[in-house]
């Protein structure tokens, strides 16, 4: 149903108005070149992580950290890949895979196929994927959860029976260079946090979009940043 195609930089454009080749570097390698990228919030300059970084755990979900420690840098668990997905009509989808706990690909059985290879040959890893609940935003229950697609829990399946539905994003670039995710589930919330509290520790959900568009508000907000780029200031992250 969906594809791995990419297309070319010049005809990217996310959600509108902004190209993404018109603005930061860490935008095209996140989207174009499918680089590692940290997602740092524009509120508080606090960065996205899985609660639970071992790739073995598939029901836990995403929080702010205002601290990069040891063990979550060694593990990578400050980075995430956004993965090209596909297309809704004519808006690029992706998912949102966290770089912590990815299996190596195993090699394929002789005279089989792989699990699919991304566009430098290499067959691609297998790596976790933010994932929505059903019932996000309105139901109580956690409405993110960390985890493969035949791993998470049946309310984080889609309900036409494709699994990828819940783990597809739409990735709109904000007018001041940041990113806003849009869960196609449920395109009238984006990518926040639980009772809209911007703090150390604080839980992902999806909140409504009382923006009322695709490029949704400032506080749900993220700057992708590659590592080498955390400690640069950038426009208001680190004030």
């Amino acid at each position: 149903m969906y594809t791995q195609e990419r297309t070319a930089m010049a005809n990217l454009v996310v959600g509108g108005p902004v190209a993404v080749n018109s603005y930061d570097n860490a935008i095209v390698a996140a989207l174009v070149e499918n680089r590692p990228v940290m997602l740092v919030h524009a509120f508080n300059g606090g960065y996205l992580r899985p609660a639970e970084l071992k790739d073995d755990s598939h029901d836990k979900g995403v929080k702010l950290a205002t601290a990069l420690d040891p063990a979550v840098k060694d593990a990578n668990g400050h980075l995430w890949h956004i993965t090209p997905a596909g297309f809704f009509g004519q808006r690029p989808l992706y998912f949102i895979e966290s770089a912590a706990g990815q299996v190596p690909p195993k090699p394929a059985a002789t005279g089989g196929a792989d699990a699919g290879r991304g566009d430098d040959g290499a067959p691609k890893p297998q790596r976790r994927r933010i994932t929505v609940h059903q019932d996000a935003p309105k139901s109580t229950a956690d409405t993110v959860q960390v985890g493969l697609p035949d791993k998470v829990g049946d309310k984080w399946r889609g309900k036409n029976g494709a699994i990828e539905d819940t783990q597809l994003w739409v990735v709109t670039v904000t007018p001041w260079g940041g990113i806003t995710f849009v869960p196609i589930t449920h395109p009238d919330a984006i990518l926040g946090f639980k009772d809209h509290a911007v703090a150390a520790d604080s839980e992902v959900r999806l909140t409504y979009n009382w923006g009322g568009d695709f490029t949704g508000t400032v506080i749900n907000t993220f700057y992708p940043r590659l590592p080498n780029e955390w400690s640069v200031p950038y426009h208001h992250v680190f004030t």
